[in-house]
């Protein structure tokens, strides 16, 4: 009887056990699948944002070179002697930067500055390539333009009302998350260059250059 009597509980625990491991396979391989089927999807998805994004600042490039009459007006560009950072920053009115961005505005110095930041940014993200860079350049450039706007104030300088639509989150921030968000996922692998890029010899060696 004791001989006969120990199968019948480990064939019990035994088939439990399986039950369970095929339940849990079954969820493992059914995640496992989901992964596959949204992966793609999320890789192009990113890949439209990159891309979107990319073209936002080569717009603002080249309308303010050539003055194309959308933002800068025609025969206002900076291939016509315009500056592109005079009317922004010399029209600041509100925040802890104020005078110093009216000493800014018009530099030569500030108008290439600003003008290869946003081509480069642009690029960058047209291409798929540097997008860490192109991430950390863009924070900084979208920093300034925030601290320039400078959201949190309900009245300007002059006494009147800002406007502000959020004292804090605006456009520019968003964007800023935008280029965080496209750096962190690599996103310049699919419709770019950018496995392309992360293969070069001196971008293996240098993580912070993809």
């Amino acid at each position: 009887m004791a001989v006969h009597g120990h199968p019948h509980p480990h064939a019990g625990t035994r088939f439990t056990f399986r039950l369970k491991s095929a339940a849990g396979g079954t969820a493992r391989a059914a995640s496992a699948d989901n992964a596959v089927a949204v992966s793609p999807a999320l890789r192009r998805t990113l890949a439209g944002l990159r891309l979107v994004t990319a073209f936002t600042f080569l717009w603002a490039f080249f309308d303010k070179t050539f003055g194309w009459g959308y933002a800068t007006h025609s025969g206002k560009g900076w291939i016509d002697g315009g500056s592109p950072t005079k009317g922004f920053l010399g029209g600041v009115t509100a925040g802890p930067m104020e005078s110093t961005f009216h000493d800014w505005a018009g530099a030569t110095w500030a108008d290439w500055l600003f003008m290869l930041g946003l081509l480069g940014i642009g690029l960058a993200l047209a291409g798929g390539v540097a997008l860490r860079l192109a991430a950390v350049a863009g924070t900084a450039l979208m920093a300034l333009m925030w601290i320039a706007e400078w959201p949190p104030a309900r009245h300007l300088s002059n006494g009147s009302l800002s406007a502000s639509s959020n004292p804090f989150i605006d456009y520019h921030v968003l964007y800023a998350a935008v280029l965080i968000t496209l750096a962190v996922a690599c996103a310049g692998r699919t419709w770019g260059l950018g496995r392309l890029w992360e293969r070069l010899p001196f971008v293996g060696g240098h993580r912070w250059l993809r």
